[in-house]
């Protein structure tokens, strides 16, 4: 090496400065590769993708390829350095300016400044580096392979077991931070519809079955008469039918077979009406979204009746109520969504007592508490221990009701507002 010249050396050194800032950026791009991208883009046949994946099932073995070759040519570097220093400066410069100088430049220009273009743009570096590691491990696979026996069995003495690697899964909190995290890449609507569908496990059919004080259906007990006026005027789809009382539940009758129940006359047919009658299907109140969704459609079912551990009907759930939960209203207002709140100029919320705290929470951003009560009405009685008459104030945590009206021990109406920590409105700060 004395007989090159300085010109030559420091050529050599310039190509071992690249090759450091080489595998230094590599070993960056490498590790902060978008693991579902680069799934994506190996689907799709991305060369660069695949050679990446296949250096990646494998960490261990592509750290020590990649520390391999790095140590290398920074030792190798060092030394030329040295030789470098003494011939410039003599041999007492090489032990204190030599190192300063060689650690600030491999800092700067090897470490720092290939590592962060490599974590800023990952795949520039990884996919083209892939073509070189691949061919690298298999002629350094010797080295590589004593190396890793040596390290994995230090881990496994420590608990960690390399060949159980595991990384790509992800929990449903992690996959909710996927998504919100998503930006442009998915629309906001489409973001929205992703995470309520997170949800509907963290929900169960008690959280959205309409109550059975508002489930309109027929009564066989009644006349047929009163069974006509009712055909004529409800609204639903799918009608519940049950006799006397609504814990008597003898079916369904869906409306497009109305018209065979009734003769020419414009008359009930009641065995007509029997024979259409198909039978009432029944779910647990406590039964998950996400698992009442399945059991519509292994049961090719759209309503269902909703039961306690009693067998004592407390709602009624229909398909349409859980997709709701998903797409949503077409409005871009929540508050809108929810036929039971309605704003009010000065920033409060009229609210009718029947409504859900679910549905206030989703409508307001609010938080009140879903582990009780689950509508409105029965927070207040909860909160009151009585019946209350009109005009009665109730505080709940940082949220303040006022009953306005009641009818049959229902609060109808009940005025809303959130305040700070201090008592004070919110909306005035």
């Amino acid at each position: 090496m004395n007989e090159l010249s300085l010109e030559v050396l420091f050529a050599i050194l310039a190509v071992l400065l690249m090759l450091s800032a080489f595998f230094s950026s590599t070993e960056t791009g490498m590790m902060s590769l978008n693991r579902y991208r680069l799934k994506h883009l190996r689907k799709k046949g991305h060369k660069g993708a695949r050679r990446a994946s296949r250096l990646l099932k494998r960490p261990d073995r592509l750290i020590s390829l990649i520390l391999i070759g790095n140590n290398l040519v920074n030792f190798v570097a060092a030394s030329l350095f040295t030789v470098i220093v003494i011939r410039l400066w003599g041999e007492a410069a090489s032990v204190v300016i030599g190192p300063i100088i060689l650690t600030l430049v491999f800092l700067i220009f090897a470490e720092i400044t290939p590592k962060t273009i490599a974590a800023y743009h990952p795949e520039k570096i990884a996919f083209p580096a892939s073509s070189v590691l691949v061919p690298l491990l298999k002629i350094l696979y010797p080295f590589v392979w004593f190396i890793n026996t040596i390290t994995n069995s230090l881990l496994k003495m420590i608990g960690i077991d390399t060949q159980n690697h595991s990384g790509e899964t992800i929990s449903p909190a992690e996959l909710r931070t996927i998504v919100n995290d998503a930006g442009p890449h998915i629309p906001r609507r489409h973001q929205g519809m992703l995470l309520n569908i997170l949800d509907l496990e963290q929900a169960s059919v008690e959280d959205i079955m309409i109550p059975r004080n508002e489930i309109q259906g027929l009564d066989l007990a009644d006349s047929d008469d009163a069974l006509l006026e009712q055909l004529r005027s409800l609204e639903f789809t799918r009608i519940p039918i049950f006799q006397e009382d609504i814990n008597n539940v003898v079916g369904t009758l869906h409306q497009r077979n109305v018209s065979r129940v009734i003769d020419e006359n414009g008359n009930i047919v009641r065995k007509n009406l029997m024979e259409q009658i198909r039978e009432p299907y029944f779910t647990p109140e406590s039964t998950p979204l996400h698992t009442q969704l399945v059991n519509f459609q292994q049961q090719q079912r759209r309503m269902g009746i909703v039961v306690d551990e009693y067998g004592v009907v407390q709602g009624l759930v229909t398909l349409e109520d859980i997709l709701e939960e998903i797409v949503g209203e077409f409005t871009s207002n929540m508050a809108d969504q929810i036929k039971d709140i309605h704003p009010q100029s000065d920033g409060s919320f009229m609210i009718n007592g029947t409504a859900t705290i679910r549905d206030i929470n989703k409508g307001l951003n609010w938080e009140l508490s879903t582990l009780g009560p689950k509508t409105l009405n029965g927070l207040l009685l909860e909160k009151l221990e009585s019946f209350p008459d009109a005009s009665v104030g109730v505080q709940v945590e940082r949220y303040k009701f006022e009953i306005l009206e009641i009818k049959d021990n229902i609060a109808t109406r009940v005025r809303a507002i959130r305040t700070d920590a201090k008592g004070q409105d919110e909306d005035d700060d």
